[in-house]
């Protein structure tokens, strides 16, 4: 049986493997803090100047989307060169995690920002009145009646885009961010290592599933019975 295994995956170096999962896993982190503490304001700002919202400002409205729309429409692979000099000034390096980090950022912020405002949307226009209604700030009507209402949709968007991101950081390998899509072309693509090159996406596969089910176990938890 040993030898089976062996001879499929001859190639496969496993500490090579676990530092590329490792990377991955850095990239996925770092990225979806960011894109969270960056893209969860610009979504409640989205909403809030939307029309027939609280604080409608169209021009405000307008340009927010402009840019939102514009960064989303670009192809990752396109931001991740284009980005190369920015992300040198801001990080010392282009290469590596902290090399990937911020294009990653830059690629999911507003994709989560748009989802956020979606799951605003869902909110029940009552409670948010009936909120207004017993003097509520502007503070206090965003942080005690929207986002503890929105609460399960906000989770499914974090998971949505973590699984997003997880395809970015494979992409990022390309420009030698490191991780398992770095190891997948080296290997797998240049150098023809089928068996490096399954793993890789086994693994993937699996960051994914973890991260889907964990995130529906969120939603479900928060969900109001």
């Amino acid at each position: 049986m040993e030898a089976l295994f062996s001879s499929l995956l001859g190639n496969v170096d496993w500490y090579e493997i676990w530092l590329a999962t490792l990377d991955t896993l850095l990239m996925l982190g770092g990225s979806l803090l960011f894109t969270i503490i960056l893209g969860l304001p610009l979504g409640v700002l989205l909403f809030l100047s939307g029309p027939r919202q609280l604080f409608e400002n169209g021009p405000l409205y307008a340009a927010l989307s402009f840019v939102v729309n514009v960064l989303r429409s670009l192809p990752f692979i396109i931001l991740l060169i284009v980005m190369i000099p920015f992300t040198v000034l801001i990080t010392g390096t282009s290469l590596g995690v902290a090399g990937a980090i911020p294009p990653l950022v830059v690629g999911a912020a507003p994709f989560f920002a748009r989802l956020v405002e979606t799951a605003l949307r869902e909110v029940d226009r009552g409670i948010i009145e009936a909120t207004q209604a017993m003097g509520a700030t502007t503070r206090q009507i965003i942080f005690s009646a929207l986002l503890p209402e929105a609460r399960p949709g906000i989770i499914a968007a974090i998971t949505v885009t973590a699984i997003t991101l997880v395809s970015y950081t494979a992409m990022a390998g390309v420009v030698g961010a490191g991780g398992l899509g770095d190891l997948a072309i080296r290997f797998g693509y240049q150098r023809f290592q089928t068996d490096v090159m399954v793993v890789t996406v086994v693994l993937l596969l699996v960051l994914v599933q973890l991260l889907q089910s964990l995130g529906d176990r969120l939603v479900t938890h928060f969900s109001r019975k």
